[in-house]
């Protein structure tokens, strides 16, 4: 009966050895299970804290054996709706920009399509927009600052929910306006003049032989000036290309102008004649852009070298069989040089409309890099600001530029030899004398005055 109480002593032993084995091993593969499953650690937090070492009366223990210590390290990636918006691609050969101006503050929500910052470049000014709506994370620069073409430019939440009141960006605490205005400074009282010295009495009239008494002399008066104040404002990025670009085309090209006057008569009561029902037509009204459009390209195609330019690398002469005519247009921010491509194939139509699209983008800031690039020739029309005559500058790397003036009633001699009074304009040409003979120069001028002069020329393309 002993011996058989020890066998089965013995085997429950063995068993329960075998069991505790197996629960051993099914506890440490179910802690590194759930370890895994919720990424939890006893350091999760040692990535912003101090790290610290658990007590061993922490660890957990089987049996009187302590088992292995592990740390799970939380992933600092976590799922966040926290997104950055790196600066745009603005054209090939924009790399960076300069942020101008920033709108919102870090905290505002802003809807889709909202404009958080606005960056300029040397050619145009870009919007930066909320490509969703969200709260404004972090704004990563500051007006001024330079940035490149694919790094990080703000931080938005797009999980955040929009303000009861529509999404308004909170208004900014304006300062008082006694701490913001700087106080006159007070003028200096004007310095009354002297008063005048008392008049004496005549004096006896000297002698026939006596000389003239001497003129009195004049006393010195102060006059006030006044304030005479002076501010100062920083270039935008945009004045400074332009400025870079103007001395640039000094500096390289010969530049000669020639100047001719062209008769504005015919083409004005033609384009009275004709005005309302073109506009009723074609939905833009008739201006003189079209006709100096059409006139230089017919031009230009029968003296190429206007439309060719020096390749200074290669030091070969670049011929162009397509038209390019870039026109200049005013805007809030500065001159700006929109391209009409392909001129050879317009009608009238064509470039008022195309050239009224350039003036409003122009006026709303929407012009984009494409708009301005390239470009064979163009066509400054000064006249539009009331100037009588003056001399362009060459847009690099074109070899000519026409100018237009100020059309004015002159007294000119006819073909019969009556003095009649006429509406005249000055045309100026300035071309690249390294390129452009004067005998072409003078050539392409006098197609362009006689086109305008008889606008059936361009009719019978002659």
């Amino acid at each position: 009966i002993n011996n058989r109480n020890n066998t089965i002593t013995s085997i429950i032993l063995s068993t329960s050895s075998t069991m505790l084995s197996a629960l051993r091993v099914a506890t440490r593969r179910s802690l590194a299970s759930n370890a895994r499953a919720t990424s939890f650690s006893l350091n999760s937090v040692a990535s912003s804290q101090s790290p610290c070492s658990h007590p061993p009366s922490l660890a957990p223990r089987w049996n009187g054996n302590t088992l292995s210590h592990r740390q799970y390290t939380t992933p600092t990636t976590l799922l966040m709706p926290v997104k950055t918006i790196d600066v745009p691609t603005m054209g090939d050969s924009i790399t960076e920009g300069t942020i101008v101006d920033i709108p919102v503050a870090p905290g505002d929500y802003v809807h889709e399509d909202d404009v958080v910052l606005v960056l300029e470049t040397d050619k145009v000014s870009i919007d930066v927009r909320a490509p969703e709506g969200g709260n404004v994370v972090e704004i990563l620069g500051e007006v001024d600052d330079v940035v490149e073409v694919g790094s990080g430019l703000y931080r938005i939440d797009t999980d955040a929910e929009a303000p009861a009141d529509g999404g308004a960006a909170p208004a900014k605490e304006e300062a008082p306006a006694a701490a913001a205005a700087p106080e006159p400074v007070a003028a200096a009282a004007p310095t009354p003049p002297p008063a005048a010295a008392a008049a004496a009495p005549p004096p006896p009239p000297p002698p026939k032989a006596a000389p003239a008494a001497p003129l009195p002399v004049m006393e010195s008066v102060t006059t006030s000036l006044g304030n005479r104040p002076e501010r100062r404002s920083k270039m935008s990025r945009m004045r400074q290309r332009v400025a870079s670009r103007l001395k640039e085309s000094q500096n390289t090209a010969a530049s000669l102008t020639t100047f001719q006057e062209v008769d504005m008569g015919n083409f004005m009561e033609m384009r009275v004649r004709h005005k309302d029902e073109f506009q009723k037509k074609h939905g833009v009204k008739l201006g003189f852009m079209s006709v100096f459009v059409k006139a230089c390209t017919s031009a230009l195609q029968e003296v190429p070298a206007i439309n060719a330019y020096i390749d200074s690398e290669t030091n070969e002469i670049v011929y162009r069989d397509y038209c390019d005519v870039s026109v200049a247009v005013a805007s809030p921010n500065g001159l700006v040089v929109p391209v009409l491509r392909n001129t050879e194939y317009m009608t009238f139509a064509d470039v008022e409309r195309t050239i009224a699209l350039f003036g409003q983008k122009a006026q709303s800031g929407t012009l984009a890099l494409d708009d301005m690039s390239g470009g064979t020739f163009t066509i400054s029309n000064g006249g539009v600001f009331g100037s009588l005559m003056g001399t362009p500058i060459i847009n690099q790397p074109q070899s000519a530029i026409l100018g237009m003036h100020a059309t004015k009633m002159r007294a000119v001699v006819d073909e019969k030899g009556n003095v009649v009074a006429r509406p005249m304009m000055y045309l100026a040409l300035t071309y690249d004398h390294r390129l452009i003979d004067g005998r072409e120069g003078v050539t392409f001028l006098k197609s362009v005055a006689d086109k305008i002069t008889d606008p059936a020329r361009l009719v019978f393309d002659i």
